[in-house]
């Protein structure tokens, strides 16, 4: 049976890009969506034509609500049988500085991209014998820019949780996380705009999606690496 593998927020963006790498790969597949139904439903629908031997599971979960992120874990062991990667992708990404940060901002951002990983952690090691996780975080956490500051914090959480979790949850389950910097253009932007952000780091030039699949292929990989991240932002963390 094929190893199985839960990839949160897999509808768009660097999720659904994950989600086909690791299709590619071998993987069966738990997707996970908030709101993004027609996006999910075509995805999973494209990979079932290309894997027709391989499983797609679709699973919504409202990650900003404590009782949904606490099912999703279960949800996926009942249908799919087992768990052996949890790839915590999901986020919000709004931008606000300290002054500007309203306290249901900060709250939002992090039950999403911090409480909710946090979660699936958490469940993912009582629920199951052995597995790895692989959090998602930024280039930001390297720094302290607070134009994006609830977004910032709740990734520089997430990347102590990692190490933490790395430590608690050996040898059974490798901990580890992989923080993009310009791999996709966000919303409402185009590449020029990548290639203008990029353009500021040491290496000048996009990362791109490959550089995260060669990243996370390296550390499915290795039995040896645990609680690390890995930067894929051209050296972006280093200014």
């Amino acid at each position: 049976m094929s190893k199985v593998a839960l990839v949160s927020g897999s509808a768009v963006r660097i999720g659904r890009e994950i989600a086909s790498h690791l299709a590619e790969m071998g993987w069966d597949l738990a997707l996970h969506f908030n709101a993004s139904s027609k996006e999910i439903h075509r995805s999973s629908s494209e990979l079932k034509l290309r894997f027709p031997n391989l499983r797609f599971e679709i699973f919504q979960a409202n990650l900003g609500e404590i009782d949904q992120a606490e099912n999703l874990i279960r949800d996926v062991i009942a249908r799919l049988g087992s768990l052996d990667l949890l790839i915590n992708n999901a986020s919000i990404f709004e931008p606000s500085s300290l002054k500007d940060t309203t306290s249901s901002l900060f709250l939002k951002h992090t039950m999403v991209n911090y409480i909710a990983p946090f979660i699936l952690m958490r469940d993912f090691a009582k629920n199951q014998d052995k597995g790895q996780i692989i959090n998602i975080l930024d280039t930001r956490i390297a720094t302290n820019d607070s134009n994006y500051l609830a977004y910032s914090l709740s990734k520089k959480s997430l990347f102590e949780l990692t190490k933490m979790a790395a430590l608690e949850l050996a040898p059974n389950f490798r901990v580890n996380a992989i923080a993009p910097g310009a791999v996709l253009p966000p919303p409402g932007k185009d590449h020029l705009y990548l290639n203008q952000v990029a353009g500021k780091t040491p290496m000048r030039i996009p990362s791109g999606i490959d550089s995260i699949f060669k990243t996370l292929d390296y550390i499915i990989d290795n039995q040896d690496i645990t609680g690390q991240v890995i930067y894929c932002d051209g050296g972006g963390h280093l200014l």
